[in-house]
């Protein structure tokens, strides 16, 4: 490993500093991921004290999502014109501030309000720590450094759960967004003393076309949830409906042979990337829906303790850890379409598997199930991102990763809010732990859930016979495809 050594022909910091501003873009990636895998698990325990109804509580992890969907491309571009330090400190100092926030709010309101503006702090940092990687270490090391700071992403999923359960167990839910408090501090300080403040020359953003964009997915995703979650009128519903759809019906307009658009229209020309992106919508819907729903099923429909609950997850991250490392082979041996369609029925017919192996009592299988989860999603997952990129042009590539990112962010929201949705329509009162009822309610969540993952299967069934196969890596090394 040479990426935090000095060589000939080295471009950006030399290796020591390298390491550093490294380090502390992990420090802060290792905080979001935390974040986003412990609120799940303490959500059934916040909604008890907050007192209200757990499609309700949806709201408290829906928040941050959406924010940041609706954000991140914005903060990218301002990123770029004015630096990458100044709008990284900001991002790192807002959703510190914000998780001390959460830990101090005394109703759902405040406490939702509060996780949108932490969604916002997330999109600042998120954009800017992948952009100083891209600047600070040499292209032929890129690979490795991506590779390095995304350790993150795969260890937190695999302590998040549990340490988030111990935190909510033994100590309480206010915990989750304590612990960021050191954190953030430790990241401010690194940020400042350590990361250069890079700029960009960039094209002018498309400020007019974001706007659109991010009231369009606001609205709609705010008339999903309608009237069982935040008790909005018919009259109102109507009225978001039509504003959703016709902001992104302007963007439309809007784009349309527009060279400065924040989205080019002529990424749908392409059909790979057309079908890929429906596809990876509709997929991760379905897929958004598990890492809320288990715990929520554990805890309020089981009777487990929040730490059991978590430890719980451990096994669906270990199943998805290891699948990634077979995907390129499988994917070469199947094709794309075959892949696709039999992880998206594969998938639907697990989380069944696991709602009726738990009503059964048979605890000591759920582990085994969860495991089979996590590999057919992280198979899913990996296919359906490549298959979206695959074929795009290098002018529309990046582009096409931007509303790619976006989409996928929105989709996990969306994916949420109906989950919370249907926890609403089939139990209308609170839930009591462990009973015929917490059941019952959650069987019939469970079946009509896995009708919604299983409904993309109809358009990966269109993907067209694969012209080529993927390059598999080895050792680290790459080569060219």
């Amino acid at each position: 490993m040479t990426l935090f050594t000095n060589q000939p022909g080295d471009e950006g910091l030399p290796g020591h500093e390298r390491a550093r501003v490294l380090a502390a873009v992990m420090t802060t990636t290792l905080m979001g991921v935390f974040d986003g895998t412990m609120i799940n698990i303490a959500l059934p325990s916040m909604a008890r004290a907050m007192q209200v109804p757990a499609n309700v509580a949806v709201w408290f992890a829906n928040g941050y999502l959406l924010s940041a969907a609706m954000t991140l491309a914005i903060f990218a571009a301002l990123a770029a014109r004015v630096g990458y330090r100044p709008v990284f400190l900001s991002g790192l100092a807002t959703f510190t501030l914000t998780s001390l926030g959460c830990a101090l709010a005394t109703t759902p309101e405040i406490l939702t309000g509060m996780r949108i503006l932490q969604g916002i702090g997330g999109a600042m940092m998120v954009p800017v720590g992948r952009l100083t990687v891209m600047k600070i270490v040499p292209r032929e090391q890129y690979m490795a450094a991506m590779t390095f700071v995304t350790l993150p992403g795969q260890v937190g999923p695999l302590l998040g759960p549990a340490l988030g359960g111990m935190l909510v167990e033994y100590a309480s839910w206010h915990w989750i967004f304590l612990i960021n408090l050191p954190v953030g501090i430790i990241g401010a300080i690194a940020t400042l003393t350590l990361m250069p403040n890079y700029k960009m020359q960039t094209r002018r953003f498309d400020f007019f076309g974001f706007i659109l964009l991010a009231a369009g997915m606001a609205t709609l995703t705010l008339a999903l949830d309608g009237q069982k979650g935040l008790g909005i009128s018919t009259l109102m519903l109507g009225l978001l409906v039509v504003i959703g759809i016709s902001t992104i019906a302007g963007y439309l307009w809007h784009a349309r042979g527009n060279d400065q658009a924040l989205f080019s229209l002529n990424l749908f020309k392409n059909p790979t990337y057309r079908l890929g992106l429906f596809g990876s919508f509709a997929g991760r819907v379905g897929s958004g829906m598990l890492p809320f729903m288990t715990p929520v099923f554990l805890q309020i429909g089981m009777g487990f303790s929040p730490f059991h609950a978590g430890l719980m997850m451990i096994p669906m991250v270990l199943g998805s850890m290891g699948m990634k490392r077979m995907v390129v082979q499988v994917v070469n041996r199947f094709g794309y379409r075959h892949v696709l369609v039999t992880a998206t029925l594969g998938l639907a017919l697990v989380s069944l598997l696991f709602m009726a192996v738990a009503l059964m009592g048979w605890y000591y299988v759920l582990p085994l199930v969860l495991f089979c989860q996590g590999i057919i999603n992280s198979m899913r997952f990996s296919s359906m991102n490549t298959l979206t990129l695959k074929d795009l042009p290098d002018d529309l590539a990046s582009s096409g990763n931007s509303l790619l990112s976006m989409i996928m962010q929105l989709s996990m929201s969306v994916g949420v809010t109906i989950a919370g949705l249907l926890l609403g329509m089939y139990g209308q009162h609170h839930l009591s732990v462990d009973t015929p009822v917490a059941h019952q309610v959650f069987m019939y969540t469970y079946l009509s859930m896995a009708v919604i993952i299983a409904l993309p299967a109809f358009i990966f069934a269109r993907v067209p016979d694969d012209t080529s196969k993927n390059v598999v890596i080895r050792r680290g090394k790459r080569s060219g495809s």
